[in-house]
């Protein structure tokens, strides 16, 4: 098979020049996402107190900041039952913070769109920020719930962020929901605030991201040689 021939030319794999820059700064995003949201719940536990006592209205009744502590998933959602769903909850948070990590170093070596890349940074920062919490905030703010096995991987989350859209008794005259307690939007953190924009914003932009990395594959390309 001569060198320069069609059928060689396909069985040769493209070798694309290197990408020009770094990785790094979406990393930095990350943990520039995660030190926000230490340090905001790092405020919350040292200056106000857990419940109705220590509620801040920021924006009329709708919006304040409420200190409260989820032992479950995000947004206040429990897997399993205690201790397993806690420790099964963490070991995912881990490995899910390690697999973006690796996606996001594959995405920027495959020329993807920059923005598809922060918004996994995002996602990252937030997954960490809530891993922190579960790992050591049993042993730093002595939070793991009553009858934890360890405080270590107990650590309960920190939340404070209230939009307080509904919360009431629903009528009585509804079917099957009526004259029930209930509470339109949980509590969150900037933690889940960042992986829900994240998410959010790759459902709303993918079609402009994939574009944009065709874009760059197709500049990257190295022209063909001449016969």
């Amino acid at each position: 098979m001569q060198p320069d021939s069609p059928e060689a030319s396909f069985s040769q794999p493209l070798r694309y020049p290197a990408r020009r820059g770094s990785v790094l700064p979406f990393f930095l995003l990350a943990l520039l996402i995660i030190g926000i949201d230490q340090l905001s719940k790092y405020l919350v536990h040292k200056h106000m107190q857990p419940g109705l006592a220590g509620e801040i209205p920021l924006l009329g009744n709708w919006f304040k900041l409420h200190y409260t502590l989820n032992p479950g998933m995000a947004f206040g959602v429990e897997l399993l039952p205690p201790p397993y769903g806690k420790l099964l909850l963490t070991a995912f948070r881990i490995l899910a913070a390690g697999g973006i990590s690796y996606y996001m170093v594959y995405l920027w070596r495959h020329r993807a769109a920059a923005g598809f890349i922060a918004c996994m940074a995002l996602i990252l920062g937030g997954a960490v920020g809530n891993v922190i919490d579960s790992i050591f905030y049993g042993v730093i703010y002595h939070n793991a719930p009553f009858g934890s096995p360890t405080p270590w991987f107990f650590g309960q989350v920190i939340d404070m962020i209230y939009v307080d859209i509904y919360e009431g008794f629903l009528p009585a005259s509804w079917p099957l929901i009526g004259g029930k307690y209930m509470s339109l939007w949980p509590i969150f953190n900037l933690a889940d605030s960042s992986i829900f924009i994240g998410v959010a914003l790759i459902l709303l932009l993918q079609g402009r991201f994939f574009k944009q990395t065709e874009q760059n594959t197709a500049a990257a390309a190295p022209a063909s040689e001449p016969a």
